[in-house]
């Protein structure tokens, strides 16, 4: 029995991604789909590493990240990958941290000036 495929509407629609977007995740080779003539199918394959791609740009890395942590585990196995995934998100960690507090400081000056400003209305 073979195993079930998308075809590449079907894996826009299920990864609520545009066909550009998808074309480009090709040509950067982060997937690979079976073509037959004009027609591309991901097998689960690739169904599981857009998956991973889609979480990898939610948590903030890189698409160049990403394509290096996806190679990864192809050449030198999972074990490899988890200690490099790791180390990612230790870095993506403390980025969203820093961010998380600019963004803090960046409310409560906020609240402070439309306090300010408020107090000048009759």
């Amino acid at each position: 029995m073979t195993e079930p495929r998308l075809t590449f509407k079907e894996m826009c629609s299920k990864f609520e991604v545009t066909p550009r977007t998808l074309r480009y995740y090709e040509y950067i080779e982060l997937l690979s789909p079976e073509r037959d003539g004009r027609s591309r199918f991901y097998s689960g394959r690739e169904v599981a590493r857009m998956t991973l791609i889609m979480r990898g740009r939610q948590f903030g890395f890189s698409l160049e990240e990403i394509r290096q942590w996806l190679l990864m585990y192809e050449e030198k196995g999972s074990q490899t990958q988890f200690k490099a995934f790791i180390e990612l998100a230790d870095r993506q960690l403390s980025e969203l941290e820093r961010q998380r507090a600019e963004i803090g400081a960046a409310i409560d000056d906020l609240k402070a000036l439309r306090g300010e400003v408020v107090g000048l209305v009759d």
